[in-house]
């Protein structure tokens, strides 16, 4: 299935999609991609926003601040997500999940993935209409997407048993 409408279907039922991403097994390049195409999605969100910031502030160049964001979205954010991710599946074990590493990376850079043209959405509406009630309605609905999925997706993604090792 596409990933595209893999995302669709992620809004309406976030654990059948989690699912169905982790009976694809574990495939770290997968996930690393989800990771670096949704920090570069919100990258690219982030472009009519500068442009609006350089606009009405010329002292700090527009160059400058590109530069700053792609720094943050391709090599900062993608480290600190790593770092949530291992934290969130810390947490789950504290109480009771099951899941591994892989699927609790999984859970987040999908997610990520997920919500990721709501992002470009607050970028657009962060740069032409500026800060008001639409920026933080818009902002709060991409939030509260990205908890529900990710939330939904990481209760997936503990409840499933660990493959087994071989191991007697």
């Amino acid at each position: 299935m596409a990933v595209s409408t893999e995302m669709v279907r992620a809004y309406t039922g976030p654990r059948a999609a989690m699912r169905r991403q982790l009976a694809g097994g574990e495939n770290e390049g997968r996930a690393l991609v989800y990771l670096m195409i949704g920090c570069l999605i919100f990258f690219v969100a982030q472009l009519p926003r500068l442009s609006r910031e350089h606009f009405f502030d010329p002292s700090i160049p527009l160059e400058a601040r590109v530069s700053a964001a792609l720094y943050g979205w391709m090599f900062i954010a993608p480290l600190f997500f790593i770092v949530l991710a291992a934290v969130s599946h810390i947490f789950a074990r504290l109480v009771g999940g099951c899941g591994t590493w892989f699927s609790a990376r999984m859970a987040l850079f999908w997610s990520l993935l997920v919500v990721s043209p709501l992002g470009l959405l607050l970028g657009l509406v962060s740069g032409f209409i500026g800060q008001g009630p639409a920026q933080k309605a818009t902002s709060l609905l991409l939030v509260a997407a990205f908890f529900y999925i990710w939330g939904s997706g990481l209760i997936e993604a503990e409840r499933r048993t660990p493959p087994e090792t071989g191991a007697a």
